[in-house]
């Protein structure tokens, strides 16, 4: 089994701007190219930092509102600091995020998620950018064909990996769900193979009703007592 990986998935003509790129210039990139942000690369190709819409706005946030509906902000150093920006280097968020082309979906989305962002450049091992990758992009993994998740399962995890036979279980998948139903050799298979499917790239949910010839627990439950 092999997730697959940010080389896999990313974007490689990559929108990007120069530290010293205007204000103005990044905007019109931005809406030219229907991207909501950009890396920011210094002359070796390096990525030194990404300039989002959020970025941008606060220089909007920042000005005065003349009918005086909203509240005047009290933004702190670094967030006036962007507000007074001109260029990329003084509005960009550093340092930057960044991925690695053989990164797989599940690290890839641990850190997208952890960080609260919504793509991320993919770098080499010199940094020089590479990429990019989008949570758009790491979600095209539940676009796989229940085909193609099913032989996965059947071949890598149940025959190789588990060494069941593929007569031993039966594995259904429609719209990204894994039905299991079968039998297996000992007990403590059975949360093993669970966990499996749900790792296989394009899995939305796994059920299972599988039976199991010797309890290895320590459970004491009957046979055939496996789970829903």
């Amino acid at each position: 089994m092999e997730h697959r990986t940010v080389d896999e998935l990313m974007t490689r003509n990559v929108v990007r701007v120069r530290p010293d790129t205007p204000f103005k210039e990044i905007v019109k990139e931005l809406a030219e190219n229907d991207v909501t942000a950009v890396p920011v690369v210094d002359q070796g190709g390096r990525v030194v930092g990404v300039v989002s819409e959020a970025d941008l706005m606060r220089k909007s946030a920042d000005q005065p509102d003349p009918f005086g509906r909203v509240p005047v902000p009290n933004p702190e150093a670094w967030e006036r600091a962007k507000a007074e920006g001109a260029r990329a280097e003084e509005l960009m968020s550093a340092p930057p995020v960044c991925a690695r082309p053989e990164w797989n979906v599940v690290e890839t989305a641990r850190l997208m998620s952890a960080q609260n962002v919504k793509r991320l450049p993919v770098v080499d091992e010199t940094d020089r950018l590479v990429g990019i990758i989008s949570r758009a992009d790491v979600l095209r993994v539940f676009l796989r064909e229940d085909s193609a998740i099913r032989e996965e399962i059947e071949r890598d995890l149940l025959q190789r990996t588990m060494g069941v036979s593929p007569s031993a279980v039966r594995v259904e998948v429609s719209e990204g769900q894994v039905r299991l139903t079968g039998d297996v050799e000992a007990r403590s298979m059975i949360p093993v193979i669970e966990r499996l499917c749900r790792s296989v790239d394009g899995v939305v949910s796994v059920h299972q009703r599988l039976a199991y010839a010797s309890d290895d627990t320590g459970g004491g439950f009957p046979r055939g007592a496996g789970g829903a």
